[in-house]
């Protein structure tokens, strides 16, 4: 009997390798594969909902005008995770020079038990304002071990520190937002 063909997917940096080559097929791939996990972040680190995918889209924008310059001295969604940290903050400086006004309050959904939404949503909120209070650094460092799961030899090379220094950061900010949340 014939054994299963087992397929894997390529890996990042050969990706990186065909998109570079002219592939732009390989360069949908590397989206596919990482553009939830950035999404989920950007909106972690406090990207306003209706522009996390656009956020999205300018930071693979970024990442693909300068892949030449990715050494893969770190994973590239560490890399494209970082990048996307800085086009949150160009985002915020562009955002504090102009006036957004609020969406009406109706617009929220209100499917669901009462009670476990308003429990939800009322611990969301306390760690969503608690998140905003955090120093950047422990906020970022936060998000990254808490939320995408990285270790913290990469969380130090994607926000240029030492993996001690990401350790105490993330310790410091789990204190915080448990005595924000409780």
């Amino acid at each position: 009997m014939a054994q299963p063909q087992i397929i894997t997917a390529p890996a990042d940096s050969a990706l990186i390798a065909a998109w570079q080559s002219g592939d732009e097929q390989a360069a949908a791939e590397l989206v596919g594969r990482h553009a939830r996990v950035l999404a989920r972040y950007l909106a972690g680190a406090g990207a306003p909902d209706a522009e996390v995918d656009d956020l999205v889209q300018e930071t693979f924008i970024r990442a693909f005008r300068s892949v030449d310059r990715f050494r893969g001295q770190c994973q590239f969604r560490t890399w494209l995770l970082t990048i996307g940290g800085n086009v949150l903050r160009d985002y915020g400086r562009r955002a504090s020079r102009r006036k957004v006004l609020p969406l009406d309050d109706s617009l929220h959904d209100r499917r669901g038990d009462p009670h476990e939404h308003a429990v939800a949503s009322e611990a969301e909120e306390r760690l969503a304002a608690g998140l905003k209070v955090l120093p950047r650094l422990q906020r970022e460092v936060f998000l990254l071990r808490a939320q995408q799961g990285l270790e913290y030899d990469e969380i130090a090379s994607a926000l240029a520190t030492t993996p001690g220094a990401a350790r105490v950061h993330y310790h410091h900010a789990v204190r915080r937002l448990k005595e924000i949340v409780e």
